[in-house]
């Protein structure tokens, strides 16, 4: 192994991040014969793609859904043979007021008509992993400091390791890159002004997951969806395995960061909101998992702790262009072409990188 990382701290490409943008431009370079190499600060692959595992089934802690009309993640599924099926949406939804009295509504699923894979968002990774030569991937491998030179950038790892490569692809989100990495010579304040601007999606959200033996709710009519004006969960979903042989719900903790902090009462909080809403069973589910993603500081800074209310407008700003003389680019789904934010965002984002970095 050692041999293998000191032949790789030369690249002609060097991609940071390996999440869903990372690991797709990896992909496209490796099909194009571009002599590459990906690193992650943490020790898994993934990025914002997280599952929590219980008995053989994965539950999505990140995203969880993509839809008809994106068809880079339709393609992709396909490409690598993952079975997709549809969000749980027949029953009935329940709204609960700010005083905690429940109410059903009749046929209503708001997310009906999105799909979800079988194995949870983490078996894409693992797949698209699965393509890569190990030597190629290396995580647990902080950047911190990019320095432009005549020859390309080098780029010195939190462990005191340096990568030369000809040119840098940060699939990470852009207010990520300008908290957690140093340029010398600095940027353009233009740039670091925008990077600092672009919303991190998801980066101030919280989920919670329970897990159940069988999705009970459903045998009393009940899709599994739920609003809620009293919280600590603001939005339910059905979470259960395409195959029915478990049980799960999740929802988005709509609590601010500050009252989030306190895990105990909060899991007592969701605990007894899920009885209040799906009755005494639901009180009391097999596991129950919680990720905070404004706690992550490879997701999160300082600006993120407060979660969007509103989908951003991203796309690639024209202070992000041309960098260091086009020898930094930006590649995650902030930056997208289109769908900025979403999974199909991220595989935009990844391609058009790839047209840059795979052109004559």
């Amino acid at each position: 192994m050692a041999s293998a990382l000191q032949a790789a701290m030369q690249t002609d490409l060097l991609i940071v991040g390996g999440g869903l943008s990372g690991l797709s431009l990896a992909m496209r370079l490796q099909a194009a014969g571009v002599d590459y190499l990906l690193i992650d600060a943490r020790d898994r692959l993934g990025g914002r793609i997280k599952c929590a595992q219980h008995d053989g089934n994965a539950y999505d802690l990140g995203p969880a859904w993509f839809w008809p009309g994106q068809p880079r993640m339709l393609d992709l599924i396909q490409r690598l043979d993952l079975i997709a099926f549809a969000q749980q949406a027949q029953g009935d939804a329940l709204y609960e007021d700010d005083g905690g009295r429940v109410q059903r509504a009749r046929g209503f699923a708001s997310m009906q008509g999105s799909w979800r894979i079988d194995g949870g968002m983490a078996a894409l990774i693992d797949r698209m992993a699965a393509t890569l030569p190990v030597e190629r991937i290396l995580t647990g491998s902080a950047a911190t400091t990019l320095t432009d030179g005549t020859q390309g950038v080098s780029v010195m790892l939190a462990d005191g390791r340096n990568i030369d490569a000809r040119r840098v692809a940060l699939a990470i989100p852009p207010r990520l890159a300008a908290a957690s990495l140093g340029f010398a010579p600095a940027l353009p304040d233009t740039a670091l002004n925008v990077m600092a601007d672009v919303p991190t999606w998801m980066a101030g959200q919280a989920k919670a997951v329970a897990i159940y033996d069988t999705p009970f709710w459903r045998d009393a009519g009940l899709s599994g969806d739920a609003m809620s004006q009293r919280g600590p969960l603001a939005e339910l979903h059905d979470a259960s395995p395409a195959d029915h042989s478990a049980g799960a719900l999740f929802g988005f903790i709509g609590l601010p960061v500050a009252a989030r902090v306190n895990q105990h009462a909060l899991e007592q909080a969701i605990r007894a909101q899920l009885g209040r809403l799906f009755g005494p069973a639901a009180q009391a589910p097999d596991a129950l998992h919680i990720k905070d993603w404004a706690a992550d500081p490879f997701c999160a800074t300082d600006a993120d702790q407060a979660p969007l209310f509103a989908h951003p407008r991203y796309g690639k700003p024209a202070a992000l262009s041309d960098l260091w003389g086009g020898r930094l680019l930006f590649a995650g789904t902030e930056v997208a072409p289109e769908f900025g934010g979403y999974l199909e965002g991220a595989l935009a984002a990844a391609e058009a990188a790839a047209l840059t970095f795979c052109a004559p």
